[in-house]
């Protein structure tokens, strides 16, 4: 049997979401993971994390949260992913997860200086995903999910920009060859993220967005999904190496 996949849960869905479950539920469906193939710890409520040797591979999810508050259970789960992935540990983080992951390596996390960013956008291929095992199928260009105020504003020594779009210059980085960081949401359906824009469509329209644009602008983002995917594919791969 193979070791299962750690899914650290770092922040809640938004209230009108909880009925479809939690981050942890969303990434193991979209990732193809079935129950028995993940543990989640749960870390913003105080969970301690396991030791990192046994997991196939580690999931880091999305939240509310900002890295650059260092909150306390924030900051342990930095020191935890900095160790796990200095081990060889494959690791993926989403939103708050690849944040996260660029702090532990040394990388800076802030406010984006164009503010937020929401809805279905289209990311672009940097040239490093040319040869990546997760990037390097895809085409060019294509759909993903966002919604974040904070950036990976400076990658962490070693890494690799993967992908970036008009908004944003680090949509995903590779460090090393076994830990990834996507500022989208490979996990979010289409309904998720209507979901979210609803959710956030006053802050929207305050800071001089068009929610109902923006809302009729999401669609289905499958490429995206395919990277999560394709790392559980991968870091299987190299634990049977």
């Amino acid at each position: 049997m193979s070791p299962p996949f750690l899914i650290i849960e770092t922040g809640q869905p938004v209230a009108s979401l909880r009925r479809h479950r939690g981050f942890p539920h969303w990434i193991r469906v979209a990732a193809g993971l079935r129950p028995d193939d993940a543990v989640a710890v749960n870390v913003e409520a105080g969970d301690a994390l396991p030791a990192h040797a046994g997991f196939a591979g580690v999931i880091v999810s999305g939240s509310a949260a900002m890295v650059s508050d260092r909150a306390d259970w924030s900051e342990r789960s930095a020191a935890w992913l900095g160790e796990a992935a200095q081990a060889g540990v494959p690791v993926f983080g989403i939103c708050y997860g690849h944040q996260l992951l660029a702090h532990a390596l040394g990388g800076e996390v802030g406010d984006h200086p164009g503010g937020r960013e929401m809805g279905t956008v289209e990311i672009r291929k940097a040239a490093p995903a040319a040869d990546d095992p997760l990037f390097g199928p895809l085409p060019d260009a294509f759909p993903a999910q966002v919604t974040h105020l904070q950036s990976v504003l400076r990658v962490p020594d070693g890494a690799s920009v993967l992908a970036d779009n008009g908004h944003e210059p680090c949509h995903a980085f590779r460090w090393g060859d076994r830990a990834w960081g996507v500022q989208f949401h490979p996990e979010f359906s289409a309904t998720h993220m209507r979901g979210y824009v609803r959710a956030r469509q006053v802050a929207l329209a305050r800071e001089g967005h068009d929610p109902a644009a923006i809302l009729g602008g999401v669609g289905a983002t499958p490429q995206a999904r395919r990277v999560l995917r394709r790392f559980v594919h991968h870091a299987r791969h190299l634990q049977r190496g």
